[in-house]
């Protein structure tokens, strides 16, 4: 097949002209109202080549004496064929180098991997200036991968926040009922320049970076928070400082208030080689060393310093605070002494 063929879809009612190729799986093809289609180069039959249009015409008979079988033969190879296992779904977005040795410096392919026994009707979207923009969307057979589109370094800061949504179903058979899916993530850029984030994996014969979206109907990770939560959580903590105001009096003459200054470079004497996310784990890791050095200290105060910036650190803490330390109570620390760059947790 190539720029110039005439096709028809073997899938679905319609075809066209060949007019450009995206990545090794996909042609676009004007149709007659003169919008180009992405379509799956296997899905596409040529039913003229502009180079032998001659030789086309001298056998027309030819043509109309061979039997429908071959096209039906077709249709059943591309037939889906279900694996065990894996009527769970699993999906993953991955990134691969076009040459690994020019990492940093070249550019990237993106692709959709269906792990699963079903059918995925996809949309992947960037968001820049808090609107979102539509990359890429279609259909996904079972147990199989598309590719999305291809990116350069310039491009890679316009990708850092994407969303995939999809909803998922069987073709001619009945099926479990899976919910639709909407994840939001924030792919880290600095690992598009490190060779050992590109790793050996289940999917493609080169390193890549992987990053899973739903396991086993689960997805992997949560939406962003949500300024409704925040305001949640705002609302609880009001609460919460106003039931124990008077009992966490008392105690504050016995244990004084314990102060954890998490910046960096409190911590660090230097932070060279590490990426935005060891350096948060680094944070978070003596946040709970702390937590758990006073955890028998009932009544003691501590204040986290983690200051304003772009709110990560603090989320991060907050996240941590709902899942593994219920129990305590937590609260913005004194404006008048941090601003709004500090909390404050009680040992419970």
């Amino acid at each position: 097949m190539k720029i110039g063929d005439k096709v028809r879809f073997l899938n679905s009612i319609g075809g066209g002209i060949v007019r450009s190729f995206q990545g090794k799986d996909i042609v676009l093809v004007e149709e007659e109202d003169g919008f180009e289609t992405p379509v799956l180069i296997r899905e596409c039959i040529v039913i003229e080549d502009p180079d032998t249009k001659i030789q086309t015409k001298e056998v027309p008979s030819v043509k109309q004496n061979i039997p429908p079988e071959p096209e039906k033969r077709i249709e059943q190879e591309l037939a889906p064929v279900e694996l065990p296992g894996r009527d769970k779904i699993n999906t993953y977005i991955a990134f691969l180098p076009e040459d690994i040795k020019s990492i940093g410096y070249g550019t990237y392919e993106t692709y959709f991997v269906n792990d699963s026994n079903y059918f995925l009707y996809i949309n992947y979207m960037s968001c820049e200036n808090n609107a979102w923009k539509n990359i890429f969307n279609g259909l996904i057979e079972p147990n199989t991968k598309i590719f999305i589109h291809e990116f350069d370094k310039e491009q890679l800061n316009e990708l850092e926040h994407i969303c995939v949504q999809f909803i998922a179903f069987k073709k001619d058979k009945p099926f479990a009922l899976k919910n639709a899916q909407s994840i939001e993530l924030k792919i880290d850029p600095v690992k598009f320049y490190k060779l050992h984030c590109f790793r050996e994996n289940d999917f493609f014969e080169d390193d890549a970076l992987i990053y899973p979206l739903v396991i086993n109907d689960i997805p992997e990770r949560k939406m962003l928070i949500s300024s409704t939560d925040l305001q949640e959580a705002m609302m609880q903590k009001v609460k919460v400082d106003i039931s124990h105001q008077k009992p966490t009096q008392k105690k504050a003459a016995i244990n004084p208030i314990e102060e954890v200054d998490l910046h960096i470079n409190q911590l660090l004497d230097t932070t060279a080689g590490m990426s935005n996310s060891d350096m948060l784990s680094y944070q978070l890791s003596k946040f709970h060393e702390t937590l758990e050095r006073f955890k028998n200290k009932k009544g003691q105060k501590i204040v986290f310093i983690h200051g304003k910036g772009n709110g990560v650190l603090r989320n991060a803490i907050l996240e941590e605070l709902k899942k593994k330390y219920v129990n305590y109570p937590y609260q913005d620390a004194s404006f008048k002494e941090y601003g709004f760059g500090a909390t404050m947790i009680t040992i419970r």
